[in-house]
């Protein structure tokens, strides 16, 4: 308990110089341990910031105390970097926070140790494409021998596909919140925080003490536990600057692995993205089965999906009249091998513009082919 109670102290006074905080724990050997220090000794570790001594010196341990009996009354948690169940990857940063406010109905050695991590940032602003390939990243990861936790930052836009997506295919995931423990932010993600606080292995982290608003300048500090807790970080979608930048340029510095979703040329969605492949600062995705290779994790062996499971997995990201029309199409095609656009239209009653969008995706996708005469088949799977 003492031990905690100095760390959230050290954490409250260091948050935003880190590295002075480790320096301190690792030469007197404990958080408890910096405050049994004398004035001359904190002088001589942090020369040059007589603020950060006095700091030290007049803190009311007393008020920590209060604090951490509060986060334990609420099944809420402290973990200071001492601790065996602080996340070894995060350890080993050159600069991670002195502890982590910890939430989750599982525990901290469950969550950080059992599972590699993956990281999955992009933009709020997300388009059908990113949300698309976002998902699709996160169930071919869900099917790797080695499933992964996924971690990301409970933002709008890929964030949140992102947690929600490991949660709908069977994988945990970690938020870390640019807030106090005792917030989401944006609060319409509480749904989402209940849930992972319900679901076996999922967490949420932030370093920022209770009743922290979320200020810009607090997301910095969060993307860089993102990085640091993920042994790889993937960027889906990104405009030249942004957060999911920012997460990169933490990874790289921390020597993840790191990787990006190609775009569109003139997409100003992807043109973080493609910056990064262009000057190969990330390993491009081009395939899944190759990302999830690169990532060490392995296929495991599975029976193949039938024509129709492959169809409507594809066609969860459209909305659902658009998913039910092509899921028509395709078992007309399915149905009569060789079968034509206007042949189609008059089975299923739909229009023809509808029919060629259909095919056009499904072709896209790989399941159907259309020959010079319009005429389709299904693909061998």
């Amino acid at each position: 308990m003492e031990e905690r109670i100095c760390a959230i102290a050290l954490n409250r006074i260091f948050g935003f110089n880190p590295a002075a905080g480790g320096a301190l724990i690792s030469r007197f050997g404990s958080a408890r341990a910096v405050f049994g220090a004398s004035e001359e000794q904190l002088q001589d570790m942090l020369r040059g910031r007589p603020d950060l001594t006095a700091a030290v010196l007049a803190e009311d341990l007393d008020l920590d105390r209060i604090e951490l009996e509060k986060l334990l009354q609420n099944g809420l948690d402290f973990i200071p970097i001492t601790s065996e169940d602080y996340p070894t990857l995060l350890k080993e940063c050159n600069d991670p926070p002195v502890g982590l406010y910890y939430r989750s109905g599982s525990p901290p050695k469950k969550v950080f140790e059992s599972r590699p991590a993956v990281a999955i940032v992009g933009t709020r602003n997300m388009t059908p494409y990113g949300k698309y390939w976002c998902t699709e990243i996160v169930r071919a990861l869900s099917s790797s021998a080695k499933k992964p936790v996924i971690v990301s930052g409970m933002a709008y836009g890929t964030d949140f596909t992102a947690h929600s997506a490991a949660i709908g295919c069977g994988l945990p995931t970690i938020g870390v919140l640019p807030t106090g423990i005792d917030d989401v932010y944006p609060v319409r993600h509480e749904p989402l925080a209940r849930l992972m606080d319900e679901t076996d292995g999922c967490a949420l982290v932030t370093d920022y003490p209770p009743q922290t608003n979320p200020l810009a300048i607090n997301f910095i500090r969060r993307n860089r536990i993102i990085a640091g807790l993920s042994s790889a970080v993937i960027l889906t979608e990104s405009k030249i600057k942004g957060g999911g930048m920012l997460t990169m340029r933490f990874a790289s510095d921390y020597f993840r692995d790191v990787f990006a979703l190609p775009g569109r040329v003139d997409d100003v969605c992807s043109q973080g993205c493609n910056l990064l492949i262009r000057n190969k600062l990330a390993e491009p995705i081009t395939d899944l089965e190759d990302l999830v290779s690169k990532l060490g994790f392995g296929f495991k062996t599975r029976s193949k999906a039938s024509f129709r499971e492959a169809v409507e997995i594809k066609c969860a990201s459209l909305d659902r009249g658009k998913a039910s029309g092509v899921l028509a199409t395709a078992l007309a095609i399915k149905a009569e091998r060789g079968i034509s656009l206007n042949e189609i239209t008059e089975r299923t009653g739909r229009s023809f513009a509808e029919v060629a969008s259909d095919t056009a995706l499904l072709e896209t996708w790989g399941l159907v082919s259309v020959d010079l005469l319009q005429r389709c088949s299904v693909n061998s799977m």
